[in-house]
């Protein structure tokens, strides 16, 4: 039996510019067909625009709000808000909230950096 608390998750920062800590995935538990994160977006923050060639995600909205985009259709999304981003379509989550949004994020197959294309650039450190 394989168990992972979040507590000990370490966080990393995604191709995308998401802070996530992964429960399972390669980073994580040996999940072999999918990974699960909680990922975080800061008040005013945003993912990069992209796609994954091969992954298809499902984001579990579980604080805060924000703005969903996928493809060309934009909606709010708040917390119970399960999201389907399929294999290869461009997506983009912003922060409106007040609160930091949290989500968690499945992927099969599991999460690869090689399996994310950028569609944007992604905003650059001040200095």
């Amino acid at each position: 039996m394989h168990v992972r608390n979040l507590s000990g998750s370490e966080s990393f920062v995604t191709v995308d510019g998401s802070a996530i800590r992964e429960l399972a995935g390669q980073a994580a538990l040996p999940s072999v067909k999918q990974s699960l994160a909680e990922a975080t977006l800061a008040v005013g923050g945003a993912t990069t625009a992209h796609y994954h060639p091969v992954s298809e995600e499902l984001y579990f909205i579980t604080s805060g709000a924000g703005l969903m985009r996928v493809a060309d259709e934009q909606r709010e999304v708040v917390v119970g808000d399960c999201i389907v981003i399929p294999p290869g379509v461009e997506h983009k989550l912003t922060n409106t909230g007040p609160t930091p949004l949290t989500l968690l994020c499945c992927c099969a197959p599991p999460y690869r950096h090689e399996d994310t294309v950028l569609t944007e650039e992604p905003p650059h450190a001040p200095g």
